[in-house]
Formats: C-alpha cells, sequence, structure tokens
C-alpha cells in the first residue's frame, strides 16, 4: 500500500517575521477542565451564536494569540 504524503497547508497568519511586538502585562491563572463534546448539529450553531453574542475583543485576542503561537511552534517540527 502507497503512502500518502502530508500536504502543507498554507496559513492566512503572518510570518514570524511579520508579527508586532506583544507584551504580556499582567497574567492570571485559571482551572479549567477540557471536554471534549458530541452534540447535534443544531446544538451546536446554538452555541456558536450564544459564545458570539458574549464573545469580548479580548476573547477573539486569545485565539488568535493562540492560534498563531500553535502554529509558530509547529513550524519547528517540519
Amino acid at each position: 500500500m502507497k503512502k500518502k504524503t502530508p500536504t502543507k497547508t498554507t496559513s492566512t497568519l503572518p510570518s514570524k517575521d511579520d508579527l508586532p511586538i506583544i507584551r504580556i502585562v499582567s497574567e492570571e491563572e485559571e482551572m479549567h477542565v477540557k471536554m471534549e463534546l458530541e452534540m447535534e448539529d443544531e446544538t451546536h450553531d446554538m452555541l456558536v451564536k450564544w459564545g458570539k453574542e458574549v464573545a469580548t475583543d479580548e476573547d477573539y485576542v486569545e485565539i488568535a494569540v493562540r492560534a498563531g503561537l500553535r502554529e509558530y511552534v509547529d513550524s519547528f517540527e517540519e
């Protein structure tokens, strides 16, 4: 059986040379439980809608920073 060669995905995120400086001015630890959830599509859509209604700008920044850091670290594993 022939092995598949993984395809490289192109990112819309800026390269590491294009990133602006971001300084951490404070941090706080939060305890949380990570869960893997299974649900109907309609339930997922409803939760996404609710999340968009209550998400703050800081929530979106946190998601973007986390994704950027993950992609940066993954670039060293190639």
